[in-house]
């Protein structure tokens, strides 16, 4: 049941967060005086649809008029819940009839085209925003917190396991104990206790610890990089929430940046992982061969698309709470925003690089050669989509 509920929520969510997209497509269309042809919440076969009459009310449209062009804007609900659309009048960037998106100019097509990302950006930032307000959850190294206005709410790192003869046995930590700092600095994750233990190996640090209610400083002398344990603990901790006041507007808006940066970075890794992967096939090396088949499957295991994060990703974070949820949203939202700003035609960074290029050129981009190229990325998504999809259902097996 806790499965199927994730999996509403998660078509739900994506509803919106692409809906939001389209909007800002909308907005800027209208701002820019390019004519919508239609606004929809998901795909067509059209379930109900509503055109703004003379007397300036919305009017619902007869079946028997489903393919009837209007003046405006035909708002509709589709049956497919899979996201929605923006139509505008004349999409290609030849046509140059009055109020077609063809015939605005550079800078008004450039706005029409980024105002997508830029509403998922928003997206993000307001439900960053509330969550700094309300309890942000912290899932990334470093996240950003203005100290002086952070109300930390969270049981310090539980020491589940300590093992045998490791550098935290020989130092006298026990199961049980919790570690509040190190050298005096605050720790809150088990994160934090990893990134410090890495940046200070071989050096003797002092661990506090909290044991039986009373706090103690423990020194301990952290193994060696390369070896088998820097300090020899399992760690659970729990969720940490901080909650921001009058810092929540400003950490909401750096959240939303550092997110971008991990979401760049992920991709520039993936990539990374599926070039070297691919072309360390050829070589007459086996460890060679063999290192790029793990760099293949860590790309593979680094990327969900819909069915992962649909049937997987959101029951999961629908079962840790609505905190985790509205954080899993915001960062689909910067993830949606990332991908459409990259250079593929299919999509809206992509179609204004290639109408950029030709500008440059001082060449025509007619519709054909246009609908050729974006055709041909689109195809290629499209099956990049197909390959993640069966990666994402082998996982369920």
């Amino acid at each position: 049941m806790n499965i199927v509920l994730g999996v509403i929520i998660g078509i739900i969510v994506l509803m919106f967060l692409i809906v939001a997209h389209e909007f800002g497509h909308y907005i800027a269309a209208k701002r820019n005086g390019v004519k919508v042809n239609e606004f929809g919440i998901g795909f067509p076969p059209r379930a109900i649809a509503w055109v703004k009459g003379k007397d300036g009310k919305l009017h619902k449209i007869p079946k028997e008029d489903a393919e009837k062009t209007y003046d405006t804007t035909i708002l509709s609900l589709n049956w497919i819940p899979i996201g929605g659309f923006c139509a505008m009048d004349g999409e290609s960037d030849a046509d140059r009839r009055k109020g077609t998106f063809g015939a605005a100019s550079f800078w008004a097509k450039t706005k029409i085209l980024f105002a997508g990302v830029t509403m998922n950006w928003l997206v993000a930032f307001v439900i960053l925003t509330i969550l700094a307000f309300t309890g942000m959850p912290q899932f990334i190294n470093n996240q950003f917190r203005i100290d002086s206005d952070a109300h930390i709410e969270a049981e310090p790192v539980l020491v589940s396991e300590v093992i045998d003869n490791s550098p935290a046995a020989q130092a006298g930590i026990q199961s049980g104990d919790r570690i509040t700092a190190i050298n005096q600095q605050k720790i809150i994750t088990g994160t934090e206790i990893v990134n410090y233990n890495n940046n200070h190996a071989g050096e003797t640090v002092e661990y506090t610890i909290l044991r039986d209610g009373a706090e103690q400083t423990v020194p301990v002398t952290l193994g060696n990089q390369g070896s088998d344990y820097l300090l020899g603990v399992s760690m659970a901790s729990s969720q940490t929430l901080v909650r921001s006041t009058w810092s929540a507007p400003i950490v909401g808006a750096v959240t939303t940046v550092q997110l971008t940066g991990e979401t760049f970075r992920g991709l520039g890794e993936l990539l990374w992982n599926l070039v070297t992967g691919v072309v360390s096939q050829i070589s007459p090396d086996s460890n060679t061969r063999e290192a790029g088949r793990q760099d293949i499957a860590k790309a593979g295991d680094s990327v969900s698309g819909p069915v992962g994060i649909i049937g997987s990703i959101f029951p999961a974070f629908t079962n840790a709470g609505p905190t985790n949820l509205a954080f899993l949203a915001a960062l689909i939202s910067v993830s949606l925003a990332c991908m459409n700003v990259l250079p593929i035609p299919a999509l809206d960074g992509g179609r204004w690089l290639l109408m950029a290029i030709y500008r440059i050129r001082g060449k025509k981009l007619t519709k054909e050669t246009e609908e050729k190229i974006v055709s041909r990325a689109f195809i290629v998504l499209l099956a990049l989509i197909v390959l993640i999809t069966i990666l994402d259902v082998t996982k369920f097996f």
